[in-house]
């Protein structure tokens, strides 16, 4: 199971603004940090701003904060908001599915099942387990890297 870019920067952003609650974060600090493009972060902030997860502050001294407790934000639920899809092959495509063993491939079962199980772990984590124990610690190591 892959992840795509889009997912990973959205809990990228999400882990950087679980580890600094007590300020405003600019989406320019975090793709500063993370080397991303800002265009890129501005949709991931827009989609996190529609679901409720992220509110911003517009302004000269704006920026972005976790509208919610890290314990109410659930990673399973946003990789399923931030994912177009869990094809794991082509058979699972319906629309562009060429492979003649579909009708009677265990192997889409099983992938189907394996990605499931992915999902359901996920569905464990909020991003305070991620953060735990001390987001001041992740914090710390965030501010280091901005210094340099």
């Amino acid at each position: 199971m892959r992840l795509t870019a889009y997912t990973d920067y959205t809990l990228r952003t999400l882990m950087y603004l679980g580890a600094n609650r007590d300020r405003l974060v600019t989406i320019q600090d975090i793709a500063d940090l993370h080397l991303i493009s800002k265009n890129h972060l501005m949709k991931v902030v827009h989609q996190l701003g529609l679901s409720g997860i992220v509110e911003t502050v517009r302004g000269r001294n704006g920026g972005l904060r976790l509208a919610r407790e890290p314990s109410e934000i659930n990673i399973g639920t946003v990789v399923r908001e931030t994912e177009s899809d869990f094809f794991m092959a082509e058979c699972f495509n319906k629309d562009n599915n060429t492979c003649p063993l579909t009708p009677d491939c265990k192997l889409k079962s099983a992938l189907g099942q394996a990605t499931g199980a992915f999902l359901a772990v996920l569905d464990q984590v909020t991003l305070a387990s991620i953060l735990a124990p001390a987001p001041a610690a992740l914090a710390g190591v965030i501010a280091l890297k901005l210094e340099h």
